[in-house]
C-alpha cells in the first residue's frame, strides 16, 4: 500500500475517507455503499459468483458492509468483511448492529497484504479497492493462496490507459495516491498469480453511466448547495477523465 497497512489506514481516514466525506459518498451511491452502482451493481456481481448458501467469503475494502450485507442477507453467505479505514468500519459497525446479521458478517480492520490463511475461502470479492495497493504481485499471491482450490475471485477496480498519460490524469492520480494498472496488466498479474480461468473486461462505459445516474442524485438530494456543487464537480470530472483522458474501469473474475 503506501509504506504499510497502518501509514494507508491514517492517509485515507485523514483525506478521502473523513467520516463526513464517506455520509456524503453514501448520499449519492446508496444507503451502505460507496462504490459505483451501488446496490444493483453489486448484486449482479454476487450473482455471478454463485456461490451456494453457507460459502465463505472475503470481502475486501468493505467500505460501509453493503455488499457484505448483501451476501449475507440475500445470499445465505458467510463473511469476512476487511477494511483497512476505521471511518469506514466505524460506520459499518453501526450499520451491522441494525442488520441482524452479526452471526453472518464479521467486520475487522485487516490489511489484505497480510493474510495468513490457506485453502480458506470459496470467494473474495472486492470493490475499487486494489488501486490504493501498490504490490500487487503480492496482492494476488495472498489472495490466491487464501482460496480453496476452485476458489473464484471478482472484483472491479479504476484502471488507465498505458502511459504517458494526459497532465490532468497523471496529477489526479498523483494526489490521490493511486496505483494504477491497466486491464491487460491485471490479466498478467492474474496469470502470473497463478489463477487459470480468467475474464477480464473494460466497463469504463458502464462506469460512465452509472456517474451520470448519480449525477442526477446528487441534483435530488436535500443538501447545502455548497455539497451539491461539489459533489457535482467531482463527479462531472469523474465522467470527463472517463470518457476523454485516461481513467478505465474494469471488471476481473478469475478461479483458483
Amino acid at each position: 500500500m503506501h509504506e504499510s497497512g497502518s501509514a494507508c489506514q491514517s492517509f485515507l481516514d485523514a483525506g478521502q475517507y473523513t467520516r463526513d466525506s464517506i455520509l456524503k459518498y453514501e448520499l449519492v451511491y446508496g444507503t451502505n455503499f460507496v462504490s459505483p452502482g451501488g446496490a444493483r451493481c453489486a448484486t449482479r456481481l454476487i450473482k455471478k459468483l454463485d456461490l451456494p448458501a453457507y460459502a465463505r467469503v472475503l470481502d475486501v475494502g468493505c467500505g460501509l458492509g453493503g455488499s457484505a450485507f448483501l451476501m449475507a442477507q440475500d445470499f445465505g453467505l458467510d463473511v469476512d468483511a476487511i477494511d483497512l479505514s476505521e471511518n469506514m468500519l466505524a460506520l459499518a459497525r453501526e450499520r451491522l448492529a441494525q442488520t441482524g446479521l452479526k452471526n453472518r458478517v464479521q467486520l475487522r480492520n485487516q490489511d489484505c497484504l497480510e493474510l495468513y490463511v490457506q485453502n480458506y475461502y470459496d470467494a473474495i470479492y472486492s470493490r475499487d479497492v486494489f488501486l490504493h495497493i501498490h504490490d500487487k504481485q503480492k496482492l494476488f499471491s495472498n489472495l490466491y493462496t487464501a482460496l480453496k482450490p476452485s476458489g473464484k475471485l471478482l472484483f472491479t477496480d479504476y484502471c488507465c490507459d498505458e502511459k504517458p498519460w494526459q497532465s490532468d490524469f497523471s496529477a489526479y492520480v498523483e494526489n490521490r495516491g493511486y496505483h494504477l494498472c491497466t486491464v491487460s496488466d491485471y490479466r498478467k498479474l492474474l496469470d502470473v498469480a497463478g489463477f487459470g480461468f480468467i475474464e477480464t473486461f473494460d466497463r469504463t462505459k458502464d462506469f460512465i453511466r452509472f456517474c451520470k445516474t448519480e449525477l442526477d442524485t446528487i441534483n435530488s438530494l436535500d443538501i447545502a448547495q455548497s455539497d451539491r456543487t461539489s459533489l457535482k464537480n467531482d463527479w462531472l470530472k469523474k465522467i470527463e477523465r472517463a470518457r476523454v483522458s485516461n481513467q478505465r474501469w474494469g471488471m476481473f473474475y478469475a478461479s483458483k
